[in-house]
């Protein structure tokens, strides 16, 4: 994906790069009709084929919207989305402070009781996100950001992958298993059916990697 830095996507003037995953590019950008800083997720679809991106983009966009009604303190709001030649973007409150993986590379072992306490207010939005019938499907210290205060709020609820489940279900006639490796419950790698269950597997990695330094499965391949 090129760089869109300096570009305007409708009313949001694109400032600079903050962050640039294999399947999306986040930048710090004005919105000049309120006047303020925000985040503007720009999902990758270059090796999507057109009558992929067609269903995609609609899929991303019924995705957005669930994701859009989330309303939770912990919870990341997604307060708009777009597309700009193709590509779909997603538009949150730009909050500056780092993510808990950083926070765990930083710390190497965090005290269990700390590591719980932080923990709490992340297993209540998975929570309600679950009440609402939405499944995160990758929750790891990337997606947990830690705002100035000290205060975890989950991010990245999934809809970026709609572009990957569908540029795999054209390859291979089958849904892509979503996810990051380390972190994923059995049925999720084997691409079997998921429900809330994977979060909670997910999460309980999380906080065996901030107690103890280390993930606890790890080898020289992903499977």
């Amino acid at each position: 994906m090129s760089n869109l830095i300096g570009l305007a996507l409708g009313r949001y003037n694109l400032l600079e790069k903050l962050g640039d995953g294999g399947m999306a590019v986040v930048y710090k950008a004005y919105d000049t009709h309120l006047e303020c800083e925000v985040a503007v997720k720009v999902i990758r679809t270059d090796h999507l084929g057109p009558a992929v991106l067609d269903r995609a983009l609609k899929r991303f966009e019924l995705e957005a919207k669930a994701v859009a009604r989330l309303d939770h303190p912990n919870i990341i709001k997604v307060t708009d989305y777009g597309e700009y030649e193709g590509k779909p973007y997603l538009v949150m409150p730009y909050l500056p402070g780092g993510t808990l993986k950083q926070y765990i590379t930083h710390n190497t072992r965090i005290p269990w009781l700390e590591a719980s306490q932080l923990l709490v207010p992340v297993a209540e939005a998975l929570g309600y996100a679950h009440e609402q019938r939405l499944i995160h499907r990758d929750v790891k210290p990337s997606n947990i950001m830690l705002i100035s205060n000290g205060i975890p709020m989950l991010t990245d609820f999934g809809v970026a992958k709609v572009l990957d489940e569908e540029m795999t279900r054209d390859l291979t006639g089958t849904a892509a298993t979503v996810g990051t490796p380390e972190y994923m419950a059995p049925e999720q790698v084997m691409s079997k059916t998921v429900d809330h269950r994977a979060d909670i597997y997910a999460l309980g990695v999380v906080f065996f990697e901030m107690i103890t330094g280390r993930r606890p499965y790890e080898a020289d391949t992903p499977m």
